[in-house]
């Protein structure tokens, strides 16, 4: 289990805050910490009125839990999803997370190369279909 009084990266111990709960909306995090982005709605927005109970799980579990744990960076994880949506052949999902690996930091050469890199361990097709996902993407972003 988790030691939430430390930091994952450093390992140091981090002191508690008290606040006084009236000033503080959130009187709970650690010095040092920032507050949880807002909520995610993305599924919500696709599928709320069909499958109510996904998109709870999608955006509460997977995202505001799964997406926000400490013990890997956003990068790092959009790095493992791609490299799994790619090895599974999951092109409708990929698409969506080529563009959250490049929010959170991945570079086009590097998904290139990941995409290259997996060709041999996932499929020639699959890398095949990751790449051209990854070209619409970033013609879609740099347009020339």
């Amino acid at each position: 289990m988790k030691d939430l009084g430390r930091d994952a990266k450093t390992m140091t111990r981090r002191e508690p805050t008290f606040t006084n709960a009236a000033q503080d909306p959130n009187p709970c995090l650690m010095q040092g910490e920032l507050q949880m982005p807002k909520p995610s709605d993305g599924a919500g927005k696709l599928i709320g009125d069909f499958s109510p109970k996904l998109v709870e799980l999608t955006d509460r579990v997977l995202f505001d839990d799964v997406w926000e744990r400490k013990e890997l960076s956003k990068r790092d994880r959009s790095l493992i999803t791609v490299a799994a949506l790619i090895a599974l052949n999951r092109p409708d999902q990929l698409r969506f997370h080529l563009g959250k690996a490049v929010e959170n930091g991945v570079k086009k050469e590097e998904l290139i190369e990941a995409i290259t890199h997996l060709a041999f361990y996932s499929g020639w097709p699959n890398a095949m279909t990751a790449v051209m996902l990854a070209k619409e993407l970033f013609a879609k972003t740099n347009p020339q």
